[in-house]
């Protein structure tokens, strides 16, 4: 994946953020939230070497939304605790054969990874909700089912980031909602 630095900021307040604040605060009792938070991050898309990792880079840095790679991020209730990245991806971002089966739309394989964080980034990522505590085990088992096969545009990581975020939080169609309220 990417660096840490093409990451966007949840802390500006737009609308849809102030809604998910009011969210935060419903979700809290006696001070404690009652679940982990999830976030949705964005990065540019890896490309092979050369002019399509140029095209993709200058695309990114423009803010076209279609050429950014989606991942969800879960923060669980410990503060000092580790943040948990889970996001789906060709199994070689970097293979030419790959890049040729995007305009074809032809399966290529894909992988689902989790890693973890030491804190959540501070830019091109957004708050999108809360889940239960058991979080991390819901994304494992959901990541456990996904199909493997990647096609861009029918079954890639903007369907794994709103079919992963709405098992966690409820909320359907979130890269749709934060396409239509936020500027990368």
């Amino acid at each position: 994946m990417a660096t840490a630095r093409v990451f966007a900021s949840p802390s500006s307040a737009s609308p849809p953020q102030q809604q998910r604040q009011k969210q935060k605060q419903k979700q809290k009792q006696g001070g404690k939230c009652v679940g982990e938070a999830v976030y949705v991050a964005a990065v540019p898309l890896r490309a092979p070497k050369g002019p399509a990792q140029m095209l993709f880079s200058a695309a990114y840095s423009l803010g076209f939304w279609d050429l950014h790679h989606f991942m969800v991020i879960i923060k669980p209730l410990h503060s000092q605790s580790q943040a948990y990245v889970f996001d789906f991806q060709p199994q070689d971002p970097e293979d030419v054969f790959a890049a040729i089966s995007v305009p074809l739309q032809r399966p290529i394989p894909g992988v689902i990874l989790k890693r973890k964080l030491q804190r959540v980034p501070k830019s091109r990522c957004w708050f999108v909700g809360f889940s239960d505590s058991n979080a991390v085990d819901k994304a494992n088992k959901f990541s456990e089912k996904w199909p493997s096969d990647l096609i861009v545009g029918k079954h890639d990581c903007r369907h794994y980031t709103n079919g992963l975020v709405e098992c966690l939080t409820g909320e359907q169609c979130v890269l749709e909602s934060l396409q239509a309220t936020t500027s990368l």
